[in-house]
C-alpha cells in the first residue's frame, strides 16, 4: 500500500499536521547543502506544503508575445483556456518538490490540507493542474489547530469531489479578477500616458472600494462649515441638587445665529425654572454577536487602531501558533448545533484566566443556555464564528498584539450567554421664561453581558447626539419642583464636514456594499453582497495604500491626488459601483452553494470586461487633467506648471531657471498644495503625511525648501531628526512587527482578492 501525500499551506501547519499523524517523520531538503526543509516523511505519509500560491495565473505576453505592447486594439484580452504559472524563482524550488510528490509511484492519496476556505481551494487546485497530477484526492477541513481537532478532521476527511463548487467559485474569484484587472488597467492606462506616471491600476474590488473613499474626500473637501450656537445652563433645587440642561426648540437646540442665543441667555440668567416633563424608560441591550473577522477587525481598530492587515495577523497567530482561537478567516458569527455538547467545556478552559473567571463560572452555571442568537446551522458557511478552542489555553505565552486579540474573542464568547443590560433612561424639561431646556441621564442597572467588560466604551456620536448633550448621573428630581438657573452660556459652534473612513468604517462599508448600516442584524442580512470577502478587505486596503491612491493619516484612511483623479475620470463608470461589486460577489457565493454556474458568471464578467474597455476608450480618450499653476518661481519669476513627476519652472518652450521641487519623497507622491505652500514660506506649518521608512511603516513629517552649496533647491525633512542625520522616528514597534508578519502571512495564505495589473 503506497503513502498518502499530504499539502498544507504553510510549513507551520505541516509541522503540526506531523505531531499527530504516526511517525516518526523526517525532514528533507530539495537539494544537497540546503538547510530549509522542503517536506517529511514518516511510515505512511508525506508532509510538504504550499507557502502560499505557488501558482498563479500567468501574465498576457504568455498568451501571445503582442500583448507585451500595451495597445488599446488589443483588447479585451479574454483566454479562452487560462494558463498558470509558478510564481517566482522562491517559489520554483518548492513546486519543484511538490510536482515531484505529487508524481511519485510511492503516492496512491492525496489530502488538501490547505486552508479551508476559497482561497485554500484554490491554492491546491492551481498548483494539482500545474503538475499535472491525477492520483484521487481528499480534503482536510479544519477549523481549529488543536491537536483532537486536527485528529478529528483527519479520520473524517471529505471526497475531493465534494469541493467542486467551491473549487469553481475560487477559479471565478481568480479569473474574473485578471479579466477585470487587466483589462481595465491596460485601457486606463493606455488613454491616459500624458497625464499618469505609471500604470493606473483598476480592478473588480479595489476601485470601488476607492470610489468609497475618494468620494467622502470630496464630500470634506465641498463641505462649507456654518457657525451654530447652543446654550447650556446650569440648575440648582432649593436643597441644592444640581444639574445641567441644554436649550431646545422643539427638537433642536441648534440656534442659527448670535443675536438669538444671546436674547436666550438674557431671558433666563438668574431665573426660577420648573420641571415640567420627567420620564423615565428603561432600556434592554443584547449582547453582542459572536466575532467575524471583519467585525474584530473594526472593533480591534476602534479600541486600538489596530490595522485590518494587524488584526489579522495577530488572530492568525493565535489560531495557527498559540492554538487559542478557531479559524480567523470567516464571514459568519454563529455557531453549527453540533456544537452545543462543547460550549461549557470551552468556557472552562478560558476561565482558568483569572480575569475571565467570574464571567466564566456564570456559564458553566447555567441549566439551560440561552442559544438563540449563538447557534444557527443556516447562517454558517465554510467556517463558524472565532471563539476560543476547546484545548487548555497557555495565556502567559501571549504578549502584544496576540494578548489584545484574545482578550476580545474570549469576552465575546463569555458574554454572548449573558443576559440583556437594562438602562434607566430619564430626559427632564426645565421651563425658565417659556425657554425649555432638555436634561438626559442615563444609569446602568442590570449590568447583564456588560459585566464580563466592566467598563466599557460607548460607540462614536454623530454630530446631531453631541448637540443633543451628554449623559449625566441625575439626583433624584420630581416633576412640578422649582430650580434656580446658577449659570447660563452661550457657545458658539460651527458644523463639521463629515468623518474620514477609518478601518474600521471602512470595513462597515465594504461589508454593506457601501450602504449606511449599522444595526448588527441588518448587516448579517447583508453579507453575501458586501465588497471582497473578510479574508480578503485587509489586502485590498493595503493594495490601496501600496499603489500611491490612499495614505494614512493617524487612523484616517486619505484618498491621495491621484486615488481622487481616478474616480473624477471614471466618473459613474460601473467599476466605480459597490452595489455592482456588492452583486457579483454574491453572484461567487451562489456558485459556492450550487445555485448558479461558473460558466455564467465568466460570460458576464467577459461582456463587462469588454464594455469597459469599449467605455474607457471613448471616455478618457484625448482626456488630459489639468496642471497645476502654483505661481511664480521663487527664483526667475516664471509660473511653475505641475508635470508628471515635479512642479517646475522650465517647459518645451522654455528652460526656465532649473528650479524644481520632485513630486516623489520617501515613498509618497507630494500633491500640487504642499508644492505651493513650499514655494510659498519655504516650509509646510503642519506636518505632512503619508511618508514610508524602510521597515515600510508610514510616518509624517514637516518639510522645508532648502538649497544646498551647489545654489540646488531640495525639499528636505524639517524635523530634529533629520537635521541630526538620524533616520525617522518608528514610535511603534509593534505596528512595525505586526506589519512585517502580517505581510508575510497574506504572501503565504493569500493573493490579494483584487489582482488588478500593475
Amino acid at each position: 500500500m503506497g503513502k498518502t501525500l499530504v499539502i498544507a499551506e504553510k510549513p507551520s501547519v505541516g509541522q503540526d499536521l506531523a505531531r499527530v499523524l504516526p511517525g516518526p517523520f523526517q525532514k528533507h531538503t530539495g537539494s544537497s547543502g540546503e538547510r530549509t526543509a522542503r517536506w517529511l516523511e514518516g511510515p505512511e505519509h508525506i508532509i510538504t506544503w504550499a507557502v502560499g500560491h505557488l501558482v498563479q495565473l500567468a501574465e498576457p505576453d504568455e498568451y501571445d508575445d503582442k500583448f507585451k505592447k500595451w495597445r488599446m486594439a488589443d483588447l479585451p484580452i479574454v483566454p479562452a483556456k487560462f494558463k498558470l504559472i509558478v510564481r517566482d524563482e522562491r517559489s520554483q524550488k518548492q513546486m519543484s518538490v511538490v510536482k515531484k510528490l505529487l508524481n511519485s509511484a510511492e503516492v496512491d492519496l492525496v489530502v488538501n490540507a490547505c486552508d479551508a476556505g476559497r482561497e485554500g481551494e484554490l491554492i491546491f487546485r492551481y498548483l494539482y493542474e500545474h503538475a499535472k497530477a491525477k492520483k484521487p484526492t481528499k480534503r482536510l477541513w479544519l477549523s481549529s489547530m488543536t491537536n483532537q481537532a486536527m485528529k478529528d478532521a483527519l479520520a473524517n476527511l471529505r471526497d475531493g469531489e465534494e469541493m467542486e463548487q467551491l473549487a469553481d467559485a475560487a477559479r471565478s474569484r481568480s479569473e474574473a479578477d485578471w479579466i477585470v484587472g487587466m483589462n481595465a488597467t491596460r485601457a486606463a492606462t493606455i488613454r491616459l500616458r500624458s497625464s499618469f506616471d505609471g500604470a493606473v491600476s483598476l480592478g473588480r474590488v479595489q476601485t470601488p472600494t476607492l470610489a468609497i473613499i475618494a468620494r467622502r474626500e470630496e464630500e470634506i473637501r465641498a463641505f462649507v462649515p456654518e457657525k451654530y450656537w447652543l446654550v447650556d445652563a446650569k440648575f440648582a433645587t432649593d436643597d441644592g441638587r444640581r444639574y445641567e440642561g441644554r436649550f431646545h426648540e422643539g427638537a433642536k437646540p441648534r440656534i442659527p445665529d448670535a443675536d438669538t442665543a444671546k436674547a436666550i441667555v438674557d431671558a433666563v440668567r438668574d431665573g426660577r425654572g420648573t420641571i415640567t416633563k420627567l420620564e423615565k424608560t428603561k432600556r434592554t441591550e443584547k449582547a453582542p454577536l459572536l466575532y467575524d473577522l471583519t467585525s474584530l477587525q473594526r472593533d480591534a481598530n476602534t479600541r486600538f487602531g489596530f490595522s485590518a492587515r494587524r488584526t489579522l495577523g495577530a488572530a492568525q497567530r493565535c489560531y495557527e501558533e498559540h492554538k487559542v482561537l478557531t479559524y480567523p478567516r470567516t464571514s459568519s458569527r454563529y455557531l453549527t448545533s453540533d456544537m452545543i455538547g462543547e460550549l461549557k467545556e470551552i468556557a472552562e478552559k478560558v476561565g482558568s484566566g483569572a480575569e475571565y473567571t467570574t464571567a466564566a463560572r456564570y456559564v458553566m452555571g447555567l441549566d439551560v443556555l440561552p442559544l438563540g442568537r449563538i447557534v444557527n446551522d443556516e447562517k454558517v458557511g465554510d467556517h463558524h464564528a472565532i471563539i476560543p478552542t476547546n484545548s487548555p489555553h497557555n495565556v502567559a505565552k501571549l504578549d502584544g498584539d496576540d494578548l489584545k486579540i484574545y482578550d476580545m474573542v474570549v469576552r465575546r464568547y463569555l458574554a454572548a450567554f449573558h443576559p440583556e443590560a437594562e438602562f434607566e433612561n430619564t430626559r427632564i424639561e426645565t421651563t425658565v421664561a417659556e425657554r425649555v431646556f432638555r436634561t438626559r441621564g442615563k444609569v446602568l442597572i442590570v449590568p447583564g453581558w456588560r459585566r464580563v467588560y466592566g467598563e466599557m466604551p460607548e460607540g462614536e456620536r454623530s454630530a446631531e447626539q453631541e448637540d443633543e448633550g451628554r449623559d449625566q448621573t441625575l439626583p433624584k428630581l420630581v416633576k412640578g419642583e422649582e430650580a434656580g438657573v446658577t449659570h447660563v452660556e452661550s457657545l458658539e459652534k460651527e458644523t463639521k464636514p463629515p468623518r474620514r473612513y477609518t478601518d474600521a468604517s471602512l470595513l462597515g462599508a465594504m461589508e454593506t456594499a457601501g450602504k449606511l448600516v449599522d444595526d448588527e442584524e441588518a448587516r448579517e442580512a447583508m453579507k453575501e453582497s458586501g465588497i471582497g470577502t473578510p479574508a480578503t478587505r485587509a489586502a485590498i486596503i493595503e493594495r490601496l495604500i501600496d499603489v500611491g491612491y490612499v495614505e494614512r493619516d493617524a487612523r484616517s484612511l486619505v484618498a491621495t491626488e491621484k486615488g481622487l483623479n481616478v474616480i473624477r475620470l471614471l466618473g459613474d463608470h460601473q467599476l466605480t459601483s459597490p452595489s455592482l461589486t456588492g452583486d457579483w460577489e454574491h453572484r461567487l457565493e451562489r456558485i459556492e452553494s450550487g445555485e448558479e454556474t461558473r460558466k455564467a458568471f465568466m460570460a458576464d464578467i467577459a461582456k463587462f470586461a469588454g464594455a469597459t474597455v469599449g467605455e474607457l476608450d471613448t471616455k478618457l480618450k484625448d482626456v488630459k487633467i489639468p496642471r497645476a499653476d502654483l505661481g511664480p518661481c521663487p527664483v526667475c519669476g516664471q509660473h511653475i506648471i505641475e508635470n508628471r513627476k515635479g512642479f517646475s519652472c522650465w517647459s518645451r518652450e522654455d528652460p526656465g531657471c532649473g528650479f524644481v521641487i520632485w513630486k516623489g519623497k520617501a515613498g509618497k507622491q507630494l500633491p500640487a498644495a504642499v508644492a505651493r505652500e513650499l514655494i510659498a514660506t519655504g516650509r509646510t506649518a503642519r506636518p505632512v503625511t503619508g511618508f514610508k521608512g524602510r521597515s515600510g511603516r508610514s510616518f509624517r513629517a514637516k518639510l522645508a525648501l532648502m538649497q544646498n552649496e551647489e545654489g540646488r533647491w531640495r525639499v528636505e525633512f524639517d524635523e530634529p531628526w533629520a537635521k541630526e542625520g538620524a533616520k525617522p522616528p518608528e514610535t511603534d514597534e509593534a505596528e512595525v512587527q505586526a506589519n512585517a508578519e502580517a505581510a508575510a502571512n497574506a504572501a503565504a495564505a493569500a493573493r490579494p482578492a483584487d489582482d488588478a495589473a500593475a
